[in-house]
């Protein structure tokens, strides 16, 4: 592969390289592109992973706005910059909402979806905890291991979703990301998002952690059966970041799904 990084409209965005069909990744709250390293490996030759940090998150800057709105209107601008539609998204928690919203107006951008672990409705009762308080958190401590244990005290046993987004920086290790603004990229989330899940007709591959704390089985079940041409893929043993659970399991499905698709890949970035 031959990874490189652009910038588009303030967004920065990695582009996986290698051969196989354009696929758009959408991190959740607290990632970035680089989240979806392990994935562009087990997908190369198959798939050929573009993503960007969005806004707040990775090498993109901050932003007045989180509202999920502006999310979706990034995603789009992305797509259509690069040149890249209409392309395959894949959306994982947070980005998985903006995934399926895009889908849903801007159709002309999506040919079809890949959904991790999210659902069309993030708010009590369906999901007991759709926001992790985080205000206050640590940002930056001497050490990279120092700065972990600061967030494995919070209560994180493992905060190692978090220290992706970590990095030296004047002696000591900081975050890519403002606890602030986490705050408001979750809550931006939150909602019903039932309409917009059923607003788009493209293929749509639906994937599930067994320990999941965001997609409840019944709710997943629900999603599927209320859309046409969607199917859902479970992860045994998988929690909410399945990607990391379990790389290759999730390579076989979407690489599966892409096969099963028979569109014309879109255009290199």
């Amino acid at each position: 592969m031959n990874e490189r990084t652009v910038t588009v409209d303030g967004i920065a965005v990695t582009d996986f390289g290698g051969a196989g069909r354009p696929m758009v990744a959408l991190h959740g709250s607290f990632g970035r592109a680089s989240i979806f390293d392990g994935l562009a490996r087990e997908l190369a030759g198959r798939a050929r992973i573009v993503a960007p940090d969005q806004r707040g998150h990775g090498y993109t800057g901050r932003a007045d706005s989180y509202a999920s709105d502006d999310f979706v209107g990034d995603a789009a601008g992305v797509i259509e910059r690069l040149g890249l539609a209409p392309v395959v998204v894949f959306g994982h928690s947070h980005g998985g909402i903006t995934a399926y919203r895009l889908a849903a107006r801007h159709p002309e951008l999506v040919s079809a979806l890949v959904i991790e672990d999210v659902g069309p409705v993030m708010r009590p009762p369906e999901i007991a905890r759709p926001i992790l308080d985080v205000r206050g958190w640590p940002a930056e401590a001497s050490t990279k291991n120092q700065l972990a244990e600061a967030i494995r005290s919070r209560g994180v046993p493992d905060p190692g979703y978090f220290m992706q987004s970590a990095e030296p920086a004047d002696g000591g290790w900081r975050l890519l990301f403002d606890w602030d603004d986490m705050m408001a990229v979750q809550a931006g989330g939150v909602g019903d998002w039932w309409e917009e899940w059923l607003g788009s007709t493209c293929p749509a591959l639906v994937l599930r952690g067994e320990h999941s704390t965001l997609l409840p089985a019944e709710l997943a079940a629900r999603m599927i059966a209320r859309r046409p041409g969607s199917r859902l893929v479970e992860f045994a043993g998988a929690g909410h970041w399945i990607h990391d659970d379990d790389p290759a399991g999730v390579a076989r499905a979407v690489a599966g799904f892409l096969g099963e698709l028979g569109l014309s890949p879109g255009r290199s970035a």
